[in-house]
């Protein structure tokens, strides 16, 4: 685009080749189409204001989903944004999934809604067959207890859903 730096251009080229990550972690993140909206920009804020930082020592899509979650955490523990009391079946109605996913795939986000932030970014990452090792150095944790813990929310994420049948 006229106007446009190299840098921009490079930065919008991969945003929109990894534009998937936006689109799952606003599913599980946010609960309506306009905090969804909210904290895409937010997380593309971030990702524009860390983007010289990135050194390419690890996959962009490794750096990106470390800084998406992260701004995806912090910007749900705004009381504002983040409901406590909102009806997680009713939020997750709105979850603007579209008509374009399978049911059993809109049950799973909807299971994954349930979960608490740190799951949800371990089965995230792992939805996204990323390896244990980078998993645990997106979230800054061993990789052993990324295998634990994968254990744990499969059986909690297979709990849930029987619950929601």
């Amino acid at each position: 685009m006229p106007g446009e730096s190299a840098i921009e251009q490079e930065f919008i080229a991969r945003i929109r080749q990894h534009q998937g990550i936006l689109h799952k972690i606003g599913a599980v993140y946010a609960h309506s189409a306009a905090d969804r909206e909210d904290l895409q920009q937010e997380i593309i804020l971030q990702l524009w204001k860390s983007y010289p930082a990135f050194r390419g020592k690890s996959a962009f899509s490794t750096w990106m989903y470390r800084v998406a979650l992260n701004t995806a955490i912090t910007f749900t523990r705004k009381a504002a944004f983040f409901r406590e009391h909102t009806e997680r079946l009713s939020a997750a109605a709105d979850v603007g999934i579209t008509t374009e996913y399978s049911e059993d795939l809109k049950l799973l986000y909807l299971a994954i809604a349930r979960l608490n932030k740190v799951e949800r970014a371990i089965i995230l990452l792992w939805l996204e067959e990323k390896p244990y090792q980078e998993i645990a150095d997106t979230l800054g944790m061993t990789e052993k207890n990324v295998s634990v813990r994968l254990v744990r929310i499969k059986a909690k994420l297979a709990a849930i859903i029987e619950t929601m049948q």
